[in-house]
């Protein structure tokens, strides 16, 4: 044991042990090898976090810094990311077998929501509201208190940042549990938080599944809101914990990705994208265009291009330079895909090309599948890997209602040269985001969630602020004489 790596709780600026001393091995999905430790999470763990958490909202500097100050600090966190870059790409890439070129792009755009965030606190307007009564109305926007997020396996440090990142500018304290299956990089985070010197509490990370760490956080009175990214199923059963002390909770949830491409798309951009939007990240993005619908017209051709650059994809080590698609997160991860996979043919479809590898790894190659019924598992469900399932439409009106027909609606993309379609289309999809002619493109001011089981509210810009604060309005009397 004495070789592998070890990553405990931080809390209070300090890498701990588990009160119990337990601990979880941490595998490398590529090799299938435990290369590290984490330590095992329980309810007093929790507790241990979110007291420390407490103690600094409630008695430290944090909440009570300048805009500016705070806004300085996070800057500082975001410098020794740039520093370490390599640092935390190498754990992404080593943890869950993510290519190491997109665990440094997901490295820089985690710096990005943390100076995003940190800018935009620091010169937020809150707004007036002028008033004939001889009063004078405004907004202002204090701290919430305690956050508790729990962030997911897929993109182990940005999603974290996305949480992180708004909580603690707006002056909460933060309890962060990163997925079971992804300690290392979001640790790592911990770490630097308190080697720049962030104030003790103000960013703890607890290791630990779902049950008892997690779900002992999302219970516990005295956090103050709840941030969530996972399965719809883990959701529900995350609001309904926080329900118990009515804690704001907010949920981005599974997807189903509608992709529309029209027959006046630029094809050569639609297969660019399409090929990103469901084999990157070996297709473990809650936003992936997994469900292709394609205009009739253009059909054979746009699959012939499509499974052409699937097929180009370069599958290897993810540590290895130029490796563009990996092995999946965990070997229960690989075991459901594989499984939707082997459905495919039992279920009158047709595999173009992929298909699950048969050397033991935890490997399903890019898959592109036709032919299933619009009730078939596959098609209708979340899978959360690398396997696209396509159809055909002759109208407009019929790509709308294919795409609208899922319980989910977190995304949708659509692939057309005609203005006018663009705008129609976007604005009758069912979805949180609506990308035309790209994918995966943020602005950190929109609004970013999911409508049905793709979640419950929004985050990014104003929407993170609303959440992660206590909106309050102050109303002061000017004029004297008037009394009411």
């Amino acid at each position: 044991m004495a070789d592998k790596e070890f990553f405990g709780h931080i809390i209070d600026n300090e890498e701990v042990e588990s009160l119990n001393g337990e601990r979880f091995d941490v595998f490398n999905p590529w090799t299938r090898e435990v290369w590290a430790e984490a330590a095992e999470g329980s309810a007093e763990d929790a507790r241990r976090a979110v007291v420390s958490a407490r103690k600094a909202f409630d008695d430290g500097p944090w909440p009570k810094m300048g805009r500016t100050e705070r806004a300085n600090w996070i800057h500082k966190l975001a410098d020794k990311m740039e520093e370490k870059v390599d640092e935390l790409a190498g754990y992404d890439a080593k943890n869950m077998s993510k290519p190491f070129e997109q665990a440094k792009h997901d490295v820089a755009r985690s710096v990005w929501n943390f100076r995003f965030f940190a800018d935009h606190q620091r010169d937020h307007c809150g707004e007036v509201y002028p008033m004939d009564s001889g009063h004078h109305c405004y907004s202002e926007f204090g701290p919430a208190g305690v956050v508790a997020a729990i962030s997911p396996w897929n993109f182990p440090l940005m999603m974290a940042s996305w949480k992180i990142a708004p909580a603690i500018a707006w002056g909460n304290t933060c309890i962060i549990k990163p997925s079971e299956d992804t300690p290392a990089s979001v640790t790592h985070l911990g770490r630097l938080a308190a080697e720049v010197g962030f104030p003790p509490g103000v960013l703890n990370v607890l290791n630990g599944h779902g049950a008892p760490a997690g779900s002992s956080l999302t219970a516990d009175w005295d956090v103050d809101r709840v941030t969530f990214t996972g399965s719809s199923q883990t959701g529900k059963m995350v609001m309904k914990s926080a329900a118990d002390h009515l804690a704001p909770v907010s949920l981005e949830l599974g997807g189903k990705g509608a992709n529309v491409v029209f027959a006046d798309a630029d094809l050569d951009n639609a297969v660019y994208w399409a090929v990103e939007s469901i084999f990157r990240n070996a297709g473990q993005i809650c936003l992936a265009g997994s469900r292709l619908f394609v205009e009739d017209k253009i059909y054979d051709e746009f699959m012939k291009r499509f499974v052409a650059k699937a097929e180009e994809l370069k599958i290897g080590d993810p540590l290895v330079a130029g490796t563009r698609f990996s092995a999946l997160s965990s070997r229960k991860h690989f075991e459901k895909v594989a499984g939707y996979v082997h459905q495919i043919e039992e279920l009158g479809g047709k595999i173009w090309t992929g298909g699950v590898a048969d050397d033991g790894s935890w490997l399903v190659k890019p898959t592109i599948a036709d032919g299933l019924a619009l009730d078939a598992a596959p098609y209708c469900e979340e899978i959360f890997g690398p396997v696209c399932i396509v159809n055909k439409f002759s109208t407009e009106a019929e790509a709308v209602h294919m795409a609208n027909d899922t319980r989910y609606g977190l995304n949708a993309m659509i692939f057309t040269e005609n203005l006018s379609r663009a705008h129609r289309v976007a604005s009758a999809l069912k979805a949180g985001t609506v990308w035309v002619n790209c994918f995966f493109i943020r602005d950190l001011r929109t609004p970013f969630g999911g409508v049905g089981d793709s979640g419950v509210g929004r985050e990014g810009g104003n929407f993170s602020r609303e959440f992660f604060t206590e909106p309050k309005a102050v109303v002061m009397q000017i004029d004297r004489t008037i009394k009411g």
